[in-house]
């Protein structure tokens, strides 16, 4: 979690009303972070400094016969390297390296799909952050993100990912991944600056051969504060499954656009004939109790007899109906008088 006191906020998840526009300074400029896939080493340094600043500590895992360590993102571990071995042209092998990490959309699908107010925030310069103390774990910002980032804590049951390192931005400072790249292949600055860059890394990457060369904005998101520059632009499912054209999932369009309003009016609904059902039928009495009524709820002085099961035919008779009645005499005449 950053400093809610040196950046401002744009957009906080489950509110309706605007920021104060005294926090919007026109000066704020959007910022993004470029990563060059084409000088990529894999040397992950930028995954330790990501742990480092963040404090984080992931376990150690398991070998699963690849460089991917760990295999997946994790609460532990915002930033991962993607290795991929791809044959994009018959009989040309490439391997291609990916820096997997949140996005920063700026239309935030996580943003949208977050029912705690407050818990997922964007701030003005487009890095969008989560606050940790308001987060409730429902997962709902797993389902509205489009690249699949967000992770649930089983330790706490709070979702983490990569804050773009808003708290060093928010001083003046760059992320702690991009610090620590040896090669330069990563690159943060406003988007403006951010794409000319890119423009220059398209045209050398062109004259090397890959004619596809192009940046990674998508435009189905509002594009992205994290851009790649990639050697087969029109392919990105080749790094790892990067999505082509990532969008907001359709059900946080239909939860917040068609459902929510719904449930609310069928909760209106419910209040109104509750009032309407109490004014004509009134409260419910309860029923009076028997002053000396036990637990089950009859007399203390009431005796239930049971009627005894009928006997089937075919049956022998119980015992009770063998056994001979008793006979009644009559009592003896009394005796005369003398």
């Amino acid at each position: 979690m950053s400093s809610l006191q040196t950046l401002d906020i744009a957009a906080r998840s489950a509110t309706t009303t605007p920021s104060p526009d005294i926090r919007h300074r026109p000066q704020v400029q959007e910022v993004a972070k470029l990563i060059d896939v084409s000088t990529c080493i894999g040397c992950k340094a930028c995954q330790v400094a990501c742990m480092q600043w963040n404090d984080l500590r992931d376990e150690v895992g398991t070998n699963h016969g690849t460089y991917d360590n760990p295999v997946d993102l994790t609460p532990s571990s915002w930033t991962v390297m993607k290795f991929s071995e791809v044959e994009p042209e018959a009989g040309k092998l490439e391997w291609l390296i990916r820096k997997d990490g949140c996005m920063h959309c700026d239309d935030p699908g996580c943003l949208k799909s977050c029912p705690s107010p407050g818990a997922i925030v964007k701030y003005a310069n487009g890095i969008v952050d989560f606050i940790s103390e308001h987060c409730v774990g429902c997962g709902n910002c797993v389902t509205g993100c489009p690249f699949d980032v967000p992770r649930i804590s089983k330790a706490d049951n709070k979702a983490y990912k990569c804050s773009l390192c808003s708290d060093r931005v928010g001083v003046g400072l760059e992320p702690a991944c991009v610090k620590a790249c040896p090669t330069g292949a990563l690159h943060f600055g406003t988007k403006e600056d951010m794409h000319e860059y890119a423009s220059e890394r398209i045209v050398d990457l062109k004259d090397r051969g890959f004619a596809n060369a192009g940046v990674y904005d998508p435009a189905g998101v509002g594009g992205t504060h994290v851009m790649y520059v990639l050697q087969h632009a029109d392919r990105p499912g080749l790094y790892a499954g990067l999505p082509k054209d990532p969008r907001i999932s359709p059900l946080v369009s239909l939860w917040k656009g068609v459902a929510k309003p719904l449930a609310m009016v069928a909760m209106i609904g419910a209040v109104v004939g509750s009032f309407f059902h109490y004014m004509k039928a009134g409260p419910i009495e309860p029923k009076e109790d028997h002053p000396d009524a036990d637990r089950d709820g009859r007399p203390d002085d009431v005796m239930v007899i049971e009627a005894p099961p009928p006997v089937r035919p075919g049956e022998p008779p119980p015992p009770w109906a063998t056994t001979p009645a008793t006979p009644v005499t009559a009592p003896p005449p009394p005796l005369p008088r003398a």
